[in-house]
């Protein structure tokens, strides 16, 4: 009987393909934006040009496809890219239901051109199987988005739950994965219909790619082939050599989330404890009210990400930030290098996020030196 390969052995050798011509056990990058037609059969058959039929696509595609468990995998320019394909699935009229902490860039595409499209957007605060329950449309409700956990503010979803309650409604159920990676947590094995992530993050993990991808659940093939559609018709695909890049960086992901979330974990232990910090936001800890949750829906850790409140609001915040020395002020999270950010800020003046939060993307760095440099910044 062959043996099932563990995620981490999949991760490790992109599924052990070998490159055909050449026996290279490293990926090609195929640049080509054309490819040779039979002249005796001039109708489309194979290949014929990179904007949607890139083979460099394939290994990335296949592996991400797998750790998530899905029926395909699509590759985008970026996670918005990503993300805004499946809403331009819905048609003028149609109800979506997402939590209010939600990706910024996401609320804010929703708000300036989701709704000018006709789309009907219902934001909750308290998101819950109860909540998006009591918020659905039946026949009119087509989507419902999840998080888990939340950017910034670590809110854990029931993917179940909340699959269950949108399915019974007729509604699809898509999840942003970014945050959790598929080492983590894989939300179609809890019942979701959609994954998403935006590769710039921890899939890549270097900070030097943007990129996004998309993967469906079995059963939802004709979903896919529209959105493959989509991407085709308005652009949104990835370069030859990004897609390489991806899979560079993610054949050390497993190692990469499991260390950060490790490392994050002690942090947020060590900033629960402190008299100047008012809240710690990390599904990891048993004080969170998504602990059981996480436990449950997450494994190997509960994610490289967290984020903190500080007594003295705003101004204290910023101080804080501003007295980091290996931990540097910067946007994004799923690299190498910890960072660490004022969210609110970036957000703008009609962010949900508090004004006194702080969002910590814990990196690879000795785990000495990140505790020794947060006591500082914060006895400073």
């Amino acid at each position: 009987m062959k043996q099932k390969k563990h995620p981490e052995s999949l991760i490790a050798t992109a599924l052990s393909w070998v490159d055909k011509e050449t026996d290279a056990i490293g990926t090609p990058i195929r640049p080509s934006t054309s490819f040779l037609r039979n002249p005796a059969e001039l109708d489309r058959a194979g290949r014929t040009f990179s904007r949607d039929d890139n083979p460099t696509y394939l290994q990335p595609e296949s592996l991400i496809n797998q750790l998530e468990g899905g029926a395909g995998c699509l590759l985008f320019a970026s996670g918005m890219s990503a993300m805004t394909s499946v809403f331009h699935t819905l048609n003028p009229g149609d109800h979506v239901v997402l939590p209010l902490n939600v990706y910024s860039g996401l609320r804010d595409w929703l708000n300036r051109h989701g709704k000018r499209w006709g789309i009907e957007v219902l934001f909750l605060k308290n998101y819950n199987s109860a909540s998006v329950s009591n918020s659905l449309i039946p026949g009119k409700t087509k989507l419902v988005w999840i998080e888990t956990p939340s950017n910034p503010t670590m809110e854990v979803t029931d993917i179940r739950a909340i699959s269950a309650v949108a399915h019974a409604a007729g509604a699809l159920v898509a999840i942003d994965n970014t945050v959790s990676t598929p080492v983590l947590t894989q939300p179609i094995n809890h019942g979701a219909d959609v994954v998403l992530h935006s590769g710039s993050k921890y899939l890549n993990g270097h900070g030097d790619l943007i990129a996004g991808a998309l993967i469906v659940a079995p059963g939802q093939e004709k979903l896919l082939k529209d959105i493959q559609g989509i991407r085709n018709d308005y652009g949104g695909i990835l370069g030859a050599f990004e897609a390489w890049l991806l899979l560079r960086g993610m054949r050390t992901l497993s190692l990469r989330v499991k260390a950060a979330s490790a490392s994050a974990l002690e942090l947020a232990k060590y900033l629960n404890t402190h008299k100047k910090v008012t809240k710690v936001n990390y599904p990891g800890l048993e004080s969170h009210s998504g602990y059981d949750i996480a436990s449950r829906q997450m494994h190997n850790g509960y994610g490289g990400m967290l984020s903190f409140q500080v007594k003295g609001g705003e101004a204290e915040a910023k101080a804080i930030a501003s007295r980091t020395r290996l931990i540097r002020q910067a946007i994004s999270f799923g690299s190498p290098d910890t960072v660490i950010e004022h969210r609110a800020s970036m957000e703008g003046n009609d962010s949900p996020t508090p004004s006194d939060l702080l969002r910590l993307s814990v990196g690879l760095e000795h785990i000495d030196d990140l505790l020794y440099d947060l006591r500082q910044a914060l006895d400073g």
